[in-house]
């Protein structure tokens, strides 16, 4: 053989071990994320979701995966998947990953991309669809990490539990609360669950060990009716705008905290006021020349675990809606109140520092992946990770999406798929190191009892 084709044979040789690792590499990843697609191709908005086409794709991802399944239906027609991966171990304290297959509604023709088509674009890579963030991303990272530590031949010690519950994004009464509250949750002997957190802009993931609780708010004012024209004291809608003022004033008070970066979005009180409903109705809309003798408006306040609940409930009975004023306001007013302390009268919160082994090995979990870890939060709203810390098991908020864009309920909401793919290897980080570990037993039990 002579020279030339000596090296034109090595050079045919490395040309095709090249191939041999690229075109695999490459496959994997597409069919990963063709596999993320289908799932957000399934219209699960709220008020009409197709959970049962979700529960269908879910169980056949778990069979592929050899996991164990369980549909459950606490509520008729919301199924609840239940997947399992039983440890070495299985009287160790297990794992629950939690997502939710409920996503919010769209408004189609104000997004760039069909919300409903999970196309990538592909200039930049970015793959529209509603629940990208929030958070079909998570509940598919997770099977994905399973995936990749199954094809490793890694076993866990613990068992790990994946659910994907119903409901979430409009209370999760019917999906993770009536869950956490079953017996079945009981014989899972749950030691720490993961749940949704936020997209970061910056090249850091977030944290969160607890989260707002909602206090939805209505408050009604009453007046004597009277003709448009007169000017009358205490009508129904001078008394209700002096009410919205008072709010709106403690509203920027919060924010200015906010605004000078003395506290996070998620260490103050936010409210919102939501509607404002007032008038006589007429065939050609309202009767413009009646004051009405009722009035109401609905605020949406969030008050973190580390606020004084009862001394909001004064300021509302006292300033936002006194019966000085013929305001009514009661507390089955509330559309919905959560309350930010456990039965105990001890704030509902997961610890974040060495106290907590779990949030040690999940930091560590985290920058062995190469990722970079920002200050702990408090979740500006709220996740069902709320159920389970009532149960006075440790929660942690957690999705993987550094340099994003936050844009849960957003118009063109969207993921990256490389940021997509890099979150799957930090799950895997992250369950090696929460399923293989041993000494969180007596720890953890204690941390409970703590809470």
């Amino acid at each position: 053989m002579t020279m030339s084709c000596l090296r034109l044979s090595c050079f045919i040789s490395v040309v095709v071990v090249a191939l041999v690792l690229v075109v695999p590499s490459a496959v994997a990843k597409g069919s990963i994320l063709s596999r993320f697609q289908q799932y957000l191709q399934i219209d699960t908005s709220h008020p009409t979701p197709n959970y049962h086409q979700a529960a269908d794709f879910i169980l056949s991802q778990a069979r592929s995966l050899s996991l164990e399944s369980q549909t459950l239906e606490f509520v008729n027609n919301k199924p609840l998947i239940l997947l399992k991966w039983t440890g070495k171990n299985p009287h160790l304290p297990s794992i629950l990953l939690n997502s939710h297959t409920d996503v919010v509604p769209v408004e189609p023709h104000k997004w760039s991309h069909p919300p409903f088509d999970a196309a990538i674009d592909p200039q930049d890579g970015n793959i529209y669809a509603r629940g990208s963030q929030d958070m079909k991303c998570v509940g598919l990272q997770y099977l994905e990490a399973i995936r990749k530590l199954k094809d490793s031949n890694f076993e866990p010690l613990r068992t790990i539990y994946i659910s994907f519950v119903p409901d979430e994004e409009i209370g999760g009464h019917d999906g993770a609360e009536v869950f956490a509250k079953s017996k079945i949750f009981d014989e899972m002997n749950v030691g720490i669950v993961l749940d949704e957190g936020l997209a970061s802009p910056e090249d850091n993931y977030r944290l969160f060990y607890a989260e707002r609780c909602p206090m939805w708010l209505v408050i009604k004012a009453t007046g004597a009716p009277g003709h448009g024209a007169k000017l009358y004291d205490n009508t129904a809608m001078e008394n209700l705008l002096k009410s919205i003022e008072s709010v709106r004033r403690f509203r920027a008070s919060q924010f200015d905290l906010v605004k000078a970066g003395l506290k996070a979005e998620g260490e103050v009180v936010s409210v919102n006021m939501v509607f404002l409903k007032a008038g006589t109705p007429s065939p050609t809309g309202f009767v413009m020349n009646l004051q009405p003798s009722e009035a109401q408006a609905g605020f949406d306040i969030r008050v973190p675990p580390i606020a004084d609940q009862a001394s909001l409930e004064r300021r509302i009975a006292e300033e936002w809606a006194p019966a000085s004023r013929n305001m009514t306001f009661e507390h089955g007013q509330f559309k919905q109140k959560v309350s930010v302390y456990d039965e105990n009268g001890k704030p509902i919160l997961t610890g974040h520092d060495s106290s907590n082994p779990w949030w040690s090995l999940l930091e560590a979990a985290i920058h062995k992946a190469n990722g970079k870890i920002g200050k702990p939060e408090i979740f500006p709203a709220s996740t069902d990770a709320r159920y389970f810390r009532l149960r006075g098991i440790p929660a942690i908020g957690f999705s993987p999406m550094a340099n994003t864009p936050i844009l849960l309920h957003d118009h063109n909401e969207f993921l990256n798929k490389e940021e997509y793919l890099k979150g799957i290897d930090v799950y895997v980080s992250i369950l090696k190191a929460f399923s293989s570990f041993v000494e969180a037993e007596k720890d953890a039990a204690a941390f409970r009892d703590e809470l």
